[in-house]
């Protein structure tokens, strides 16, 4: 077990970024609520979500997928090693290598977009496709903002500071909201302010939005940059050692790091040929699932990286197990409850937050068939924020790479099956990215066992089973509220929709971190010990 000061450190870094994750999924979920009620589940939001799908997924592949996880193992590396000074000059040269590969980035995006769209929507019609290029190239110097945004992100986590960096997605959320809806309001003018019916304007008044947004994103982390003692410097001296281990690490983490979103693509593929409304589902669950998932296994990831990269720099490989098997439990601990409730209360959670304006109850029955399945695999997918990054602190990067190519021949054939040959639709496609990253997780962790010895295995196993000991009363007290509180939830006032909810999620996240504490799970015995020393000062 790790020593009670670095868990200390370890729980409050997590409970800052955590804090800071949870403001911006929240603010993430308003957008969606926003825009959902704005245009419905409806041929211009597909045709927009879609769009912003390609820098999006640019942005998972290089910004906070291969960028960050290369730039922030070697930057750690070069602190440890050689100092804050040359670690500067690297961080120099990588941000002037950052602007001018992304830069060329994205006048490739805006010249290829209808290649890169008739990829990711090969079902959609000429003209919905034509809309979905057009916004697609208002949107995608995107990339290049956020881009820059990762790397300033990577270099204020490696020096230890997580609050702010956590904090600037929150902004994006807010330059997207309130300026895409300004932007909507100003080029698509409505007679009737509150029942607005927005057409192909607004849609770029949304995608304005977004740029806005990427840019607060960057700017807002500048001071602590500042403060933190970088100066940027253009530097085009690309041969430095450090340049070239962040690249040679980039190629296998992109491919690594692009698992989820190719099989997303893939999915996207195959949800735009089942109609009007099915990507606009899913996105909506994926969501509602990712608000947990960066709240936990974005929040353990981001603080356990620049530990486990300064153990491995230093070749302490005791010290790497150890705490990187206490993330990957801390992460199961939240995560399983948090799949549970979303399992369970799928419909009622998505009734209060997204049924408004153009969303019907027919729009949230079937996002809510999406979520339960994307829910099944909630653990894996945060698991694996932990465990593959850490893989590249021991120079053993091929190995994510490989097991994302598997996993992308995975999602292909059950999509496959589950959507054309059993006719499952929609939620086939949700069940295969589940199932996806559990196979993901499980062949990562036999993997790390072969390169550190004992990942503290039969710990792990012991927490899962008390951590669905536990899920057993969480379980019920959600059942009991769907059958006596949500039955009719469509037809409830809003107010005491919010309320039933808001209770049913405190009181069954009590009883289950009650009964984790009384079944003696390690973890929640750490927050009791951590919380107690707070407030007794002992």
């Amino acid at each position: 077990m790790p020593t009670d000061r670095n868990q200390r450190i370890s729980t409050r870094a997590t409970g800052v970024v955590g804090i800071a994750i949870l403001c911006s999924r929240v603010l993430g979920l308003i957008r969606e609520v926003v825009f959902a009620a704005l245009f419905g589940a409806t041929r211009s939001m597909d045709a927009f979500l879609t769009a912003f799908r390609a820098p999006n997924m640019l942005r998972d592949l290089f910004a906070e997928g291969a960028l960050s996880t290369a730039f922030v193992t070697t930057f750690s590396r070069r602190i440890a090693t050689d100092g804050d000074k040359s670690a500067w000059d690297l961080a120099s040269k990588v941000a002037t290598l950052t602007v001018v590969f992304m830069s060329a980035v994205t006048l490739l995006g805006v010249v290829f977009a209808p290649a890169l769209i008739h990829i990711l929507a090969p079902g959609f019609p000429a003209e919905k496709a034509e809309l979905t290029v057009f916004l697609t190239r208002i949107m995608f110097p995107f990339i290049l903002l956020v881009s820059l945004a990762a790397l300033v992100m990577g270099m204020l986590n490696a020096k230890n500071v997580f609050g702010m960096p956590a904090m600037a997605s929150s902004f994006f959320n807010l330059g997207s909201i309130i300026g895409g809806v300004a932007f909507c309001y100003w080029l698509d003018p409505q007679p009737d302010w509150w029942h607005p019916h927005f057409g192909e304007r607004g849609l770029i008044g949304l995608s304005i939005g977004t740029l806005i947004g990427g840019l607060l994103q960057f700017v807002v982390q500048l001071p602590s940059l500042g403060r933190v003692g970088f100066q940027f410097r253009p530097d085009f001296n690309w041969r430095d050692p450090g340049v070239r281990t962040i690249l040679a690490l980039m190629g296998p983490a992109t491919i690594a790091a692009s698992a989820v979103q190719v099989n997303v693509a893939v999915n996207s593929g195959f949800a735009s040929a089942l109609g009007d409304g099915p990507m606009t589902w899913l996105n909506i669950a994926f969501r509602l699932m990712q608000l947990p998932l960066g709240l936990f296994g974005v929040a353990v990831g981001t603080v356990t990286l620049p530990l486990v990269s300064r153990h491995a720099a230093l070749g302490d490989i005791p010290a790497f197990r150890v705490a990187l098997a206490h993330a990957i439990r801390l992460v199961l601990l939240l995560t399983i409850p948090a799949a549970i409730g979303l399992i369970v209360l799928a419909n009622p959670i998505i009734s209060v937050i997204y049924e408004h304006g153009r969303f019907t109850a027919e729009a949230t029955e079937r996002t809510a068939e999406a979520l339960r399945f994307y829910a099944i695999g909630l653990a894996g997918y945060a698991s694996v924020k932990v465990l593959a990054p850490a893989f590249y602190a021991l120079d053993k990067r091929n190995l994510p790479m490989l097991v994302s190519l598997l996993s992308i021949l995975i999602n292909f054939a059950l999509n496959w099956y589950l959507t054309l040959h059993l006719k499952w639709g929609h939620q086939g496609l949700a069940l295969s990215t589940s199932v996806v990253a559990i196979t993901n997780f499980a062949v990562l962790y036999v993997m790390m066992r072969r390169y550190t010895g004992r990942l503290e295995t039969g710990a792990m196993f012991r927490s899962i089973t008390k951590l669905l000991g536990a899920g057993v009363p969480l379980a019920a007290i959600c059942w009991f509220s769907n059958q006596y509180f949500f039955l009719s939830i469509s037809n409830l006032p809003e107010w005491k929709k919010i309320v039933e909810l808001t209770v049913t999620i405190a009181v069954a996240s009590a009883t289950f971190f009650g009964t984790a504490y009384l079944l003696r799970v390690a973890e929640v015995h750490d927050v009791v010990e951590l919380v107690r020393r707070k407030f007794t000062g002992r």
